[in-house]
């Protein structure tokens, strides 16, 4: 976006705010008898205090995610829909090449009852599961976190590490590097296959991919969005067609196209 467009974004930014001032105030005079239209509120990016989300450019970040206060998303990771990263009570840091899929929940603790600050540390490549839930804990390069799966307050997991489906780990527990942990509370199953360890490498490749993917739909706009589609129905009802005619049986004194 030029200084231009930049210039109009912003011009527009403040007339639909005044509009929408406007509106609250016209509602508050009509009293009870007034109609009134909820409209999101929704921003992907929120400052806390004087805290500030940083997202490196080449991230992806799904629109209804919520990313707010001190966080630092590094370069092809993915936050994806409906994924909640509230930085405000300490600091998020997550690597280069990370996911974090739908739904999963990503805190801070500012103390808990050792007394110690514990921010969320979360490495290159890892994978985090659907509706997972990390809080004040170290998450190394190349781990796994399964989904549903909690890992609480200073707990430790190790690069090569995985925490399986639905496993709770509770606090101050330490994962070694290249080991299974699942259950509740979460203990050692067994180690880390040569296979489980390549699939951790390349859930994280195939999640960046994936992600370029919808970024690039996500930066088209309506218009563009809605041509796409009709050209879609278009092109599959000319497909149809095309295999009715080839199915037809013509008499044979009726020559066919060529």
């Amino acid at each position: 976006m030029g200084t231009m467009g930049k210039a109009f974004y912003n011009v527009g930014f403040w007339i639909r705010e005044t509009g929408q001032a406007l509106d609250r105030l016209g509602c508050r005079l009509q009293g009870k008898n007034h109609f009134r239209e909820q409209l999101s509120r929704h921003r992907t990016l929120m400052n806390v205090f004087d805290k500030a989300p940083s997202v490196d450019k080449g991230a992806f970040v799904a629109p209804n995610a919520s990313i707010t206060g001190d966080v630092h998303v590094g370069r092809g990771s993915s936050i994806w829909y409906g994924c909640v990263l509230r930085g405000d009570a300490n600091s998020i840091t997550v690597g280069a090449g990370t996911n974090i899929q739908d739904n999963a929940l990503v805190h801070v603790a500012k103390t808990n009852l050792s007394g110690k600050v514990l921010p969320t540390v979360i490495g290159d490549n890892v994978t985090i599961g659907h509706s997972a839930v990390l809080h004040g804990c170290t998450v190394e390069d190349e781990a796994y976190i399964g989904t549903s799966a909690t890992v609480l307050d200073g707990a430790h997991v190790e690069k090569h590490a995985m925490v399986a489906s639905g496993a709770l780990v509770r606090q101050n527990t330490r994962i070694p590097s290249g080991e299974v942990w699942g259950g509740n509370p979460a203990k050692f199953l067994r180690k880390v296959t040569e296979e489980e360890r390549v699939f951790f490498s390349s859930s994280a490749v195939e999640y960046s991919n994936l992600a370029q993917v919808h970024a690039t739909e996500n930066a088209k706009n309506l218009d563009e969005a809605e041509f796409k589609k009709l050209l879609n129905k278009k092109n599959a009802r000319d497909t149809e067609y095309d295999s009715v005619l080839d199915d037809l049986t013509l008499p044979e004194n009726v020559p066919k196209a060529a």
